[in-house]
This record gives C-alpha cells, structure tokens and sequence, in this order.
C-alpha cells in the first residue's frame, strides 16, 4: 500500500523538480510578428536567456569550483559575472544607475534564477519599446548609449555562455543533448 502513494508522490516530486515554471528560458519565447528595434533587441536578451538557462542547468559543485588553470575565473565565479551582466541590462530598461553596493548574497540558484529573471524583465520591457535608446548604461554621472548594451553586455554574457558550456563538458557533465540553439526548443 505504501508503494502505492510513495511512487506516484515521487514522480510528482521529480516532475515539479525537473522544470521550475518560475525560471524563464527552458525554451526562447515565440519570436514577435513585427520587426523594430525594440523586438529585435529584446529577441538578443532571450536568446541569451535561453543559452544562460542550459549552460547553467544543472551545475553541480564539481562545476562550480571548475576553472582550467589559475588565471582564469571558476564557473561560479563566471555565473557571477553573468548574473553581474543581466543586472545592467535590466538596469538600463528600468532607467536605473548601477552601482557597486552590496549585492545580496545569494546561492548559485538563486543567482541563475535572478539573472534569468532580470533578463526576462529587460526582453518584456524592449520588446513593447518603441524608442531603445531611452535605455542609457548609467555608471555614476556617465551614460552610456544603448549600442553599447549589446556589444557589451549583452555579448559578453553570450561569450561566457560558451565558456559555461566548454567547462562542464570538461568535467564530465555536458549541456543537454536535447537543447536545440537554433530553434531556442528542447527536442522531445
């Protein structure tokens, strides 16, 4: 009888595990009907939502602590540095100035998880845009235009996508073989 509940109890458990509906970017989004620089844009920060989700999926501490020699950053320090990236590109949609003050100090998951979010947020406030220059990088007194967020951030986010990726099939645990990145789709 115990078997009867447990099994269907812990499948359900595995299932509700398996994708946290609250993290964006198990799949990209569906790609907008029209094309303008706000969609455009907004297309570039799913993407690299997308590519953020399943370099970091499932990253085990063996992974975290990874770097391949000393001058180089570890992956958690590298999902840092993302998670760094993604806040000033949803800083400049929100109009907001970064700054160096204490950040909270949050786990590796809670760290993916903010990132993905705060990226989703930037794509849903680009892809309404009708005017992206309005979203200035503000450092202190200085801003910074909006060209700047994608051969900044932006594409230094997605470079270091790649290094994730490179890193964890070094240690043994590769990205899913089922993540399609040109269709932004997971194959069934």
């Amino acid at each position: 009888m115990k078997s009867k509940i447990l099994i269907p109890v812990l499948l359900f458990t595995l299932i509700l595990n398996a994708q946290d509906d609250n993290i964006p970017y198990y799949e990209i989004p569906d790609y907008s009907e029209t094309f303008t620089a706000g969609t455009v844009a907004a297309r570039q920060v799913d993407a690299l939502g997308f590519r953020f989700y399943w370099a970091s999926e499932g990253l085990t501490e063996k992974d975290l602590s990874y770097k391949p020699n000393d001058s180089v950053r570890t992956t958690g320090e590298t999902i840092d540095h993302i998670y760094d990236l993604a806040l000033i590109v949803l800083n400049s949609t929100l109009k907001q100035p970064n700054s160096k003050k204490d950040k909270p100090d949050l786990s590796f998951s809670e760290k993916r998880k903010q990132a993905l979010l705060n990226l989703k947020q930037a794509a849903e406030i680009l892809r309404t845009s009708t005017d992206i220059s309005q979203f200035k990088i503000i450092f202190g007194a200085r801003e910074i235009p909006f060209w700047n967020n994608i051969n900044g951030p932006i594409a230094d986010a997605i470079w270091h996508c790649g290094q994730l990726a490179s890193f964890r099939r070094v240690t043994g645990n590769p990205i899913n073989s089922k993540v399609n990145h040109f269709t932004g789709k997971v194959k069934s």
